[in-house]
């Protein structure tokens, strides 16, 4: 490891062995000298190896990750930076002959900035462990792995060698659930140190989906890859490229077969009897009545007492309300992501930026029947070079080159708009927007740093993106950058803010006078803002329960550091006060977009519940949801409606949403396009335990 003297790792691993064991007084006996002496011989005589891997996103090495392996002990670095932000971990393990961790310690920061200290020892018959959720411990008599709260990818390839070494494909998990591996094909790669032939395994059973890996023939870490990301072997990093588009048709295959069991296309006539449509143009709930479907097509909405024709499917509404598909307006979605939001009853999604080549291979498929989804509205992503920028779409570094940008979505149609990013130079904007309106295209985006929102919003944008970017202006300086996790950690000046001041009603002036509409994200700000260790996450109690450990885990962790004095206290302000702008916007009429930025499904859920703190009604936050946006997207003529001779896109929930908006959150099916979809049967997929029955079928083939 660069920069790091021969034995001190050997040396610090032998400091935490020695007190985990309570050895202090032993270790205080010895010498600097005598300790030295024995790490170096520790380090000398042990079996070292330094495995280096590189950090791939967007084509870019954004990071490394370092592990240096003396015998059974390891020191792991790992750091990479997208967008101005990522995660920095120092960790240090040691395994037993069966390759499983007897201690692990986990120390550094998330993404966004919250402090790591996570610690596991096994001792005997006994496991004790601490992570963001709190003190753990288990009965360890029978084999079990402890799979890391906030552990690097390497551990991935450590869970795959350790469910070997165990003979089986399964291995009990700590703190909980069990570990499964999937072996799949070999690949050959080529590199620095020539040809190497590896095999892919899926390790899964924690999370809602597999984590892929790639090990060499003995076993180690080559790679660990995903559609977007790569962390590959150094010296392989050409091979990034390959080895994503891999992992991207592994997952198709795996959406593939799902979709063959979850996707049931009814010939002839489908009525859907005995249930409420809410009219979203009125906000209204209709009287009992029966839907009929017909290929992807409405054929009307029938009175209860008529009676269905021969050979009609028929399901059981059974008094259950039908709901237009929702428009979640604000993704960066995958596969996982696309068949998650449709079993939430998201039948549109607006992409606000992506792999482009990924995510037409994404939208022709969804399009084509071979894997389920929403509709994808694309906005194209334009972000300027500097060392912060997002690593997606296009990057530009001149003007001239954000023209051509413009121009290149334009002519590639299928765009509703572009989106800009922080790095972008705010010199840049004016003729930007003036090339995308003369193409058609619409302008969104977030506020380029050394820039105000008032600018971008004189400049032309048709819409803002995130309520922080729209406040920023009113508490940094003009010199402050925002490229960074800044954009964030800046909120916490928001308490003394004064909502009646002149600088915040000339903003709200102009979004008044010039009808721009915001896409506030609040929900993420929630997470951001309010999220603490060992607390459930406030918008999560809801569907807590019913996902897989790995993923209750995660939403009992702060996403921020709030530990400096008055930092706590700051940050619940500050999300007061983003809920009383965005209300106040409401009520001066600003069209608030709906959206979540966190992958939507469950939190684009939460995002609309949210929405009644701004004084919505649920009945106005449906209509906002589906018809106001299939009006905003130009699409109202075939969706946002359940309606004769509409698309038939729309969802069915026990209960009335415009009494109890919760009520979404327990979707018995999900129509897009005519395929009807039932979440009891999508959730297990994932490892999620559904929220409602199916309803009844009759007289369906399938």
């Amino acid at each position: 490891m660069p920069g790091v003297v021969p034995g001190m790792a050997a040396h610090d691993s032998l400091l935490r062995v020695c007190d985990r064991t309570r050895n202090h007084q032993t270790m205080k006996l010895l010498s600097s000298a005598a300790i030295a002496a024995l790490a170096l011989s520790l380090a000398t005589n042990a079996a070292a190896e330094m495995q280096r891997y590189s950090v791939i996103f967007g084509g870019k090495n954004v990071g490394h990750l370092n592990a240096d392996v003396q015998g059974d002990r390891t020191a792991i670095d790992f750091d990479y930076k997208n967008n101005g932000r990522g995660p920095t971990m120092k960790e240090t393990l040691q395994l037993d002959a069966k390759g499983l961790p007897v201690a692990w310690d986990i120390n550094g920061t998330t993404t966004f900035g919250s402090k790591v200290e996570e610690h596991f020892a096994r001792q005997g018959g006994s496991a004790t462990w601490t992570d963001a959720t709190g003190k753990g411990a288990a009965n360890a008599a029978v084999p079990a792995v402890y799979v890391a709260q906030s552990g690097s990818p390497w551990a991935t390839g450590l869970y795959a060698r350790a469910i070997m070494k165990a003979g089986g494909t399964t291995l009990t998990a700590l703190p909980g659930g069990t570990l499964t591996l999937t072996k799949g094909e070999a690949v050959t790669v080529n590199g620095a140190s020539g040809p190497l032939t590896v095999t892919r395994y899926d390790v899964g059973g924690i999370e809602t989906t597999p984590d892929t890996v790639l090990l060499d023939d003995k076993g180690e870490l080559f790679a660990s890859v995903s559609p977007r990301q790569v962390i590959v072997r150094a010296g392989y990093e050409d091979e990034a490229e390959r080895l994503k588009t891999l992992a991207a048709q592994w997952s198709t295959d795996r959406f593939i077969a799902i979709n063959k069991k979850v996707a049931h296309r009814y010939p002839g006539t489908v009525r859907i009897r005995n249930v409420r449509v809410f009219d979203s143009k009125t906000g209204k709930l209709g009287a009992p009545a029966s839907v009929l479907v017909s290929g992807n097509k409405i054929v009307r909405v029938d009175p209860l007492s008529k009676k269905g024709g021969k050979g009609e499917v028929v399901i059981d509404g059974a008094g259950s309300t039908i709901v237009p598909g929702l428009y979640e307006m604000h993704a960066h979605t995958g596969q996982e992501g696309a068949l998650l939001n449709l079993a939430a009853g998201v039948t549109t999604m607006r992409d606000m930026g992506n792999d482009n080549a990924v995510l037409d291979k994404l939208i022709e498929r969804i399009d084509g029947g071979v894997i389920a989804g929403p509709r994808i509205v694309r906005a194209g992503f334009i972000e300027g070079k500097s060392q912060f920028s997002a690593n997606n779409g296009i990057l530009v570094n001149s003007e001239a080159e954000a023209v051509a940008a413009v121009r290149w979505y334009a002519d590639h149609g299928g765009y509703w708009g572009v989106k800009s990013y922080n790095s972008m130079n705010p010199a840049w904007i004016p003729a930007l927007v003036k090339e995308a309106h003369a193409r058609g295209l619409k302008v969104a985006g977030h506020v380029p740093a050394f820039a105000t929102a008032d600018q971008m919003i004189e400049a032309g944008f048709d819409e803002m993106t995130h309520i922080n970017q729209f406040m920023l202006q009113w508490v940094i300086k003009p010199a402050e950058d925002t490229r960074t996790l800044f954009r964030l950690t800046a909120l916490k000046r928001l308490p003394s803010l004064d909502l009646n001041s002149e600088r915040v009603q000339h903003t709200m002036g102009l979004v008044t006078a010039r009808k721009t509409p915001i896409d506030v994200t609040l929900g993420i700000h929630e997470n951001l803002l309010l999220n603490r260790d060992g607390q459930m996450a406030p918008g999560a109690a809801d569907y807590f329960d019913h996902l897989p450990i790995g993923a209750q885990r995660g939403l009992k962790q702060a996403w921020i550091d709030t530990s400096a004095p008055g930092d706590d206290a700051a940050y619940r302000g500050a999300y007061d006060k983003i809920v009383a702008t965005v209300r106040m916007l409401n009520e001066r009429g600003a069209m608030i977009v709906p959206g979540t930025d966190t992958g939507g499904s469950f939190t684009f859920h939460r995002e609309l519940e949210l929405y009644q703190q701004v004084g919505m009604t649920p009945a106005q936050i449906l209509t906002r949801a589906t018809w106001d946006m299939a009006k905003y997207l130009g699409q109202d003529a075939t969706l946002g409606s359940v309606e004769k001779g509409k698309l038939a896109d729309f969802f069915l929930v026990p209960g009335d949403p415009t009494k109890d908006f919760k009520a979404i959150k327990r979707i018995a099916m999900v129509v897009k396009d005519g395929t009807f979809y039932y979440p009891a049967e999508v959730y297990p997929e994932f490892g999620i335990k559904p929220f409602a029955a199916a309803p009844t079928v009759s007289g369906a083939a399938n």
